[in-house]
């Protein structure tokens, strides 16, 4: 069971009150996994005292738990660059690139923090971990050894000690450290389920049931254990108690590949029904139980079986275990195989094919294919399993807080529009971007709702925003402005108007064409019509032209699509004027670079939204699009890096995706 241990830091004293109020609450939403809570906290600390190195501790440890391991390593170099004797930081920043598989970089964080705190046995133990990890099993070891002399009773690092020794194939150095833990944690299910494998390693398969017992008994949902027990059953015969298990360990963990495997095996033996079908299941689960890799010639198998008779039978004769099978396959790198006896198979009464020539040749021929097709599942063994990677309590892990464990559709952020909501309202996910432009556009209105620009829908305005069409109707009728047409242009467009909202900010436009607010809703307005008529259910069926369609219906089609791309380039175009009036709108080079991606411009893209941000340092939006495009060029630290600070700035789904595609 490999245990990375998060260090207790103890509070920190800043002269400031309301500072330390603000780190005092982000550490208790850490505490109470309310990460994403925890580093809007220390956002604010940061804003406020930049050369605090704490916030930026605090919030690479909430970025840590959701899993954006790149992030927090940058708000540790950070804490790092302002307090050089910082050891917490070196030790978590390790974590971090422990995490990452960076293990090199890992044990240098931890060797520093060891120099700064040499009695840190958490330290110890994750640096074993890392030299487990490079296949330093020796010095493991040795760091377990050490943590051990800082705290003789610590049941963490005998139960790394005692994995390293299993590695090592020290099983009854191992049975001892755990002997050890149980001593002081007799409940501690993980330390009966680890004994149980070194035990069954040694074919003490009574005493490794026993422990399987005792751990099914602590912790009644462990699937490993049922799985594990299920093969000690299978291994003694016992192949109905074992399908029994096996059963048990799917119905609690259905993703557990060696359970379908191992249920397979003992179904073929007793001939039941559906052995083909969780071979398959298994094989879907982790392609290392596909048994079409391990294909065996029948042309060769008799001339093999006659080669090999002899030897066998002398290797059988001395282990005093009849049809012990040869095992090749090896088992995926977090599980155990039996490595000193042979398949379950061969115990429970199959044999190896035979070497005697068959009476019928048709018969003889399916009975080779046959025997070839049975040694080749042999050549698998029973997996079994272990917790040594799963964490150090039994108890079940809380996800409250963890966010990117949530199911979400990755897409997109959606473009910027200019839309309306209540001077107080609260009804809206995060607080709006300011703007000049409609900041004055607003002071010239005076009503409410305030405009205000944004990707978030607010349909719960609709009767509203036809309110206000109706007033700028009869404002337009007293006169017929620019700015009363751009206006009544917004309502229209905010209600699903495009057409009509089309045609009045074209005369706003004919009247001022020096409006940038004008052009970038029209962009808007002539993209949400595609939008809208993409939706549709019958527009994927306009645009397919089958391969007995007429020229007429291909000409129709092409046009269609011809359209649609002068569409988006007219939008294009409204964006890059109001760009051209007003440079500084961040907005117009995001929206610019949403279109761009649909047409899958990426370059072009990209430098939109790299201009985007300069602009606007803590645009998410953003850093979001850029992320998700970064990694679909397979720049992935760049991306994970703009995930990051999208998350930082409040796009919780960042994290789930950081957690998917980059690490």
């Amino acid at each position: 069971m490999s245990i990375l241990i998060f260090i207790s830091i103890g509070f920190i004293s800043e002269a400031q009150l309301n500072i330390n109020h603000y780190i005092r609450v982000g550490r208790t939403r850490i505490s109470i996994e309310n990460y994403v809570g925890a580093i809007e906290y220390f956002n604010i600390v940061i804003k406020f005292k930049p050369y605090l190195p704490e916030p930026y501790f605090y919030r690479g440890v909430a970025k840590h738990q959701l899993e954006d391991f790149r992030g927090a390593i940058n708000d540790y170099n950070k804490a790092i660059e302002i307090k050089p004797y910082y050891p917490e930081a070196y030790s978590h920043r390790g974590m971090a690139f422990h995490s990452l598989k960076e293990y090199k970089k890992a044990i240098e964080d931890y060797n520093r923090a060891l120099e700064l705190n040499p009695d840190n046995e958490a330290v110890y133990n994750n640096r074993g971990l890392a030299k487990i990890a490079l296949k330093d099993v020796e010095g493991a070891v040795a760091d377990y050894n050490k943590a051990l002399k800082v705290n003789p009773k610590s049941t963490t690092a005998l139960m790394n000690r005692s994995n390293a020794k299993i590695i090592k194939g020290d099983m009854r150095g191992a049975i001892n450290d755990l002997n050890k833990i149980i001593m002081i944690r007799p409940h501690f299910a993980g330390a009966y389920l680890n004994r149980g494998l070194a035990r069954f390693e040694m074919n003490n398969y009574a005493a490794a049931l026993r422990d399987y017992d005792l751990c099914i008994k602590f912790a009644p949902k462990n699937a490993l254990a049922y799985n594990n027990r299920g093969i000690v059953k299978h291994k003694l015969g016992d192949f109905e108690g074992a399908i029994m298990d096996y059963d048990m360990a799917i119905s609690l963990d259905p993703k557990q590949a060696n359970a379908y495997f191992n249920r397979a095996m003992a179904k073929e033996i007793l001939g039941r029904e559906g052995f083909e079908k969780d071979y398959k299941i298994a094989a879907l689960l982790n392609p290392q139980y596909d048994l079409s890799n391990y294909k065996i010639d029948s042309g060769q198998l008799a001339q093999n079986s006659k080669q090999k008779q002899g030897s066998q039978q002398k290797q059988q004769a001395q282990q005093n275990q009849p049809g012990q099978a040869n095992q090749t396959a090896q088992p995926p790198a977090n599980q155990q195989t039996n490595k000193q006896q042979g398949s379950a198979s061969n115990q429970g009464g199959t044999t190896l094919a035979s070497n005697q020539p068959p009476k019928d040749a048709a018969d003889g021929k399916e009975k080779e294919k046959e025997k070839a097709e049975r040694l080749r599942r042999r050549k698998i063994n029973l997996i079994i399993a272990d917790n040594r990677n799963l964490p150090a309590d039994d108890e079940k892990e809380v996800e409250d807080g963890k966010i990117q464990n949530k199911n979400i559709i990755i897409d997109l952020q959606p473009i910027f529009i200019i839309s309306a909501f209540e001077k107080n309202a609260v009804d809206y996910e995060r607080l709006q971007y300011y703007n000049n432009a409609i900041e004055a556009l607003n002071r010239e209105n005076n009503y409410n709702p305030m405009l205000t620009i944004t990707n978030k829908s607010n349909e719960g305005y609709m009767e509203t925003f036809n309110n206000f069409i109706l007033y700028y109707n009869e404002r337009i009728k007293i006169k017929e402005s620019s700015h009363n047409f751009v206006n009544r242009g917004i309502f229209k467009c905010l209600t699903g108007d495009y057409n009509s909202a089309l045609d009045d900010l074209n005369r706003a436009i004919e009247m001022e064409e020096k409006n940038s607010l004008a052009y970038f809703t029209r962009a808007n307005a002539r993209y949400k019509m595609i939008e809208h008529i993409e939706s549709l259910p019958d527009f994927s069926k306009q645009l397919t032209v089958a391969l007995n369609n007429s020229e007429d219906t291909r000409d129709d089609n092409d046009s269609q699509m011809q359209q649609m791309i002068n569409d988006y380039n007219k939008i294009l175009d409204d964006y890059t004027v109001a760009l051209f009036l007003d440079p500084h709108f961040f907005f117009g080079y995001y929206n610019r670079a949403y279109i761009n991606l649909r047409l899958a411009r990426y370059n072009i893209a990209m430098n939109d939204l790299n201009k985007a941000i300069e602009l606007e340092p803590e645009f998410a939006e953003a850093y979001f699009n850029r992320g998700l495009t970064k990694i679909y060029l397979n720049d992935l630290e760049g991306g994970a890096l703009d995930l990051s600070r999208a998350g930082e700035l409040g796009l919780h789904d960042a994290y789930n995706i950081i957690k998917r595609y980059c690490n």
